[in-house]
């Protein structure tokens, strides 16, 4: 059993039960060129968190601990991808038009890769999914299923956006749920700041938040 110091109370489970999940840190948006960029974000914020959310997936591998990342992205023909969301933004790139990191939001595309960084390593899942949430059109949930997961850690971008609708969505299907609060990022700090906010208020009312340092300290030291 490992017990996560968190707020608003605190995150245990054995070891076997719990999932890190990394949303969307995919050169689309952490790279100049890809989706973010286009939209005139600044991609540095994302950036920001690369370093410690790489410590945070090294340790889950060390005790061989699952990791399943998400990355947002549409078939070629776009035909899973709804006309209001192709509408939305005013940018220079829609969905699926060509940039200097291949066809914006493409399954396949240079741009729609997990950054160098974060590379997976064989054996780690990896999601495709055509909406902000991780569950929506996925096999997440039988994944998780399938590895008797109940409880799940999240990381990656954005903040307000694809993390927050797949926390929701994991508490509707009665998963616990903890955030890492520099573990995750937006390109706008209010946002972040804000969600972190509504994850924790009302006694966790969508979960509860800790932070990379507490998370791997907690796995390093539980009792075996």
């Amino acid at each position: 059993m490992i017990s996560i110091p968190a707020r608003p109370f605190n995150f245990e489970a054995p070891l076997s039960q719990i999932a890190l999940i990394v949303v969307d840190m995919q050169r689309d948006f952490l790279e100049v060129g890809g989706f973010g960029s286009s939209l005139g974000n600044d991609v540095e914020r994302l950036r920001s968190i690369i370093p410690s959310l790489l410590s945070l997936i090294n340790t889950f591998r060390k005790y061989n601990a699952k990791i399943i990342y998400l990355k947002e992205g549409h078939k070629p023909d776009l035909s899973d991808c709804p006309n209001s969301k192709f509408r939305r933004g005013e940018n220079e790139y829609k969905i699926g038009d060509l940039g200097p990191l291949g066809r914006i939001l493409i399954n396949g595309e240079p741009g729609n890769q997990i950054i160098p960084e974060l590379s997976p390593k064989i054996g780690e899942i990896i999601i495709e999914k055509p909406g902000k949430g991780g569950f929506y059109k996925t096999n997440l949930n039988e994944q998780l299923e399938s590895l008797k997961i109940s409880h799940l850690i999240f990381s990656g971008v954005t903040t307000e956006v694809c993390v927050q609708s797949t926390m929701r969505e994991a508490m509707d299907r009665g998963y616990e749920t903890l955030i890492v609060e520099d573990a995750t990022e937006s390109y706008f700090a209010q946002f972040k700041k804000s969600t972190l906010e509504m994850i924790i208020s009302q006694g966790g009312i969508v979960g509860c938040i800790s932070n990379v340092a507490t998370i791997m300290n907690s796995l390093e030291t539980r009792p075996i």
